[in-house]
């Protein structure tokens, strides 16, 4: 049977961050009938395990890349489609098509079957000198005065030869009590490779604590120089996609976004009594939600500070969605809160309890985390009592929230006498990007928070 081209399925691009995918579970199996918008596999991005969707109708004839593989690049093809009613088992992967990037299956590196240290090829080193460690001052006048370190003694910490040294040389050279260093041809001995670690030199010498060739780590095992020095061992951790993009943002978010920060002490009280009639009501709402709430009213009052930075200029966003920072077992990840000023305090409960569901289970859509115009993550419920957070470009600020104290305090009654009164404080602290939202503008920003939240009537 004449069999017509294949489609083929490649990586897509489900996240705009996403450089690489890692493919979870395939849920159709090979020679199984496959309708458009069926759900082929599940693919983790560097946000959430997304599914990817078929585009066509056919029969799933070849699974190119199995499930567990990871890191495989963006359009590499990770399996094959044919038409109804054409062979699949006779599939070919097209010769246009090479096979998945190499980085689909990260390279092991296999141990060798005893330590080895392999030595590097040292510059003019002759048997019976000692090998100094050279600051680069020094080097600079040795060579200009065609001296060597071995010549003199090193003095310096964990013995290196410092330039106090190498004056000191070149003062010999002066009074004729040192020559020249004129390097020696050496014969060329044949390649070796020792295969148990070197003896310890003769005490004839100084010797430093510190091993003169750097240890090469072996992933999984300890290092023979570790295991010898150290006695130690250290085992690489995997890295999910999740939080490689982490440390890549937050990388460059404190390299490149100027960061400034304000922070100022909220009372919750009026918050925690009417919080207390809701759930009167049966109407569980938290502390965070009203935080939610009185970012989102304040940057409606304060919408230059609801903007972004693009990397040429400030953009006014017309939209508040406030993403919320979310701990999951892979990383943290901020789900959005749409048009936050326009909903009720219910309605963003309700969307932060489901939105943190599905980001713990990793079924969020890209269209629930991509975006937002000002973040919040709240460590309160981790007894922290408050914390400085990285800004998340190109938002421009990010609102750190610790737990609610109980702290007291000396106020005046109606009648004008002191007395000691308990209060619930919070302390938030705000991240700005100094290019768009300026000191003053930070500080305004808190002042009318702290106010909308200290005043849940201003939060209807």
């Amino acid at each position: 049977m004449h069999l017509g081209d294949p489609i083929k399925i490649l990586m897509p691009s489900l996240s705009p961050t996403m450089e690489e995918g890692n493919i979870v579970k395939w849920l159709k199996k090979e020679g199984e009938a496959v309708s458009a918008g069926d759900a082929l596999c599940e693919i983790e991005t560097d946000k959430a395990v997304v599914t990817l969707d078929a585009g066509d109708d056919g029969i799933l004839a070849k699974i190119v890349v199995e499930e567990g593989a990871k890191n495989i690049r963006l359009g590499s093809l990770i399996g094959l489609m044919v038409e109804e009613g054409e062979d699949w088992k006779h599939v070919e992967i097209p010769k246009d098509v090479g096979p998945p990037s190499p980085a689909a299956k990260p390279s092991v590196p296999h141990p060798p079957p005893e330590p080895q240290i392999s030595i590097p090829v040292q510059k003019e080193h002759t048997p019976g000198k000692l090998q100094f460690r050279v600051s680069p001052a020094a080097r600079n006048i040795l060579d200009k005065h065609a001296l060597d370190a071995s010549q003199g003694t090193a003095t310096g910490p964990r013995g290196i030869f410092t330039k106090e040294d190498a004056l000191k040389l070149v003062e010999l050279k002066q009074m004729d009590k040192i020559t020249e260093s004129k390097p020696t041809p050496v014969p060329l001995a044949p390649p070796t490779t020792p295969t148990a670690p070197l003896p310890t030199p003769a005490t004839g010498g100084p010797s430093y604590p510190r091993p003169m060739i750097p240890p090469v780590s072996t992933p999984g095992q300890p290092n023979a120089v570790i295991a010898v020095s150290l006695q130690g061992t250290f085992s690489e951790i995997p890295a999910s996609s999740i939080r490689r993009v982490i440390a890549k943002r937050l990388t460059e978010s404190k390299s490149t976004v100027p960061h400034a920060y304000a922070t100022a002490d909220c009372d919750v009280g009026a918050i925690l009594k009417v919080r207390q009639d809701l759930v009167k009501d049966d109407i569980k709402v938290s502390v965070n939600d009203f935080i939610i709430k009185a970012a989102a009213v304040t940057l409606k009052q304060m919408p230059d500070v609801n903007v972004s930075w693009d990397g040429e200029g400030p953009k006014q966003l017309p939209c508040i969605d406030i993403s919320v920072a979310v701990a999951t077992d892979k990383g943290v990840i901020t789900p959005i809160i749409k048009n936050a000023a326009a909903k009720g305090i219910q309605e963003i409960a309700d969307s932060v309890r489901a939105l943190s569901k599905k980001a713990r289970d990793g079924k969020l859509l890209p269209e629930e985390y991509q975006g937002g115009s000002f973040s919040i993550s709240n460590l309160g419920m981790f007894g922290i009592d408050e914390f400085i957070a990285v800004i998340n470009p190109p938002q421009a600020c990010i609102l750190a929230v610790g737990r609610f104290r109980p702290v007291l305090k000396l106020t005046q009654d109606e009648e004008g006498n002191a007395k000691l009164q308990q209060h619930q404080l919070i302390t938030v602290a705000m991240s700005s990007d100094s290019r768009v939202v300026d000191d003053e503008l930070a500080t305004r920003f808190l002042k009318n928070f702290k106010a909308n939240l200290e005043n849940p009537f201003r939060l209807a």
